[in-house]
């Protein structure tokens, strides 16, 4: 796992022991055709990485010219790998590391005054939080007026295509993997 462009192009990064299915990081062939779908969002952006796992799509937004990427993660595993990650890219002063669980991250976030211009949405697989992420983000109203939230899940998964206000703009599959893009009903 590398980062693909920008001023940390090439850097490689750490990732999970094999034996910790729990952390799934987005691979180089999913993350390519995603950032190319993003292009244009990054430049001066506020990045929510909400479950980080690697903090490698953080750190890919930082590399292509985000202002600050926040990097959740309440795993022990999951806040070393970040921790590691951005300091083989040398990205501390665009990176901030959060281990809280994804609600009271959220909660915090509101608290301190952010908005978001890009948020990436990967929770583990065998849970049901895609939805209430996407409520509560909405809740909060963290998603900036132009942003957008990229929801990355099993491709089994059902999810709406409308939520409070959101709705999927575009939907793309790699393999078992099911990348959706929401932004503010227009």
């Amino acid at each position: 796992m590398r980062i693909i462009t920008g001023k940390f192009r090439g850097r490689k990064l750490v990732v999970p022991k094999q034996d910790n299915p729990g952390i799934r990081p987005t691979l180089d062939r999913v993350k390519e055709p995603l950032f190319s779908m993003l292009q244009g969002y990054f430049e001066d952006a506020y990045v929510l990485d909400l479950f980080a796992g690697t903090g490698n799509l953080g750190l890919e937004s930082i590399s292509r010219g985000a202002k600050l990427a926040i990097l959740n993660d309440c795993s022990r595993e999951s806040l070393h790998l970040i921790s590691t990650n951005v300091a083989l890219t040398q990205a501390g002063k665009y990176a901030k590391i959060t281990g809280k669980e994804y609600d009271k991250c959220l909660k915090n976030l509101w608290k301190e005054g952010y908005k978001f211009n890009v948020i990436f949405l990967d929770p583990p697989y065998a849970t049901n939080y895609e939805k209430k992420a996407l409520d509560l983000i909405v809740e909060l109203d963290l998603l900036d007026e132009n942003g957008v939230i990229v929801l990355e899940s099993d491709k089994r998964k059902e999810i709406d295509e409308e939520i409070n206000g959101l709705e999927m703009k575009d939907k793309r599959t790699y393999g078992r993997v099911t990348i959706r893009l929401y932004k503010w009903k227009e």
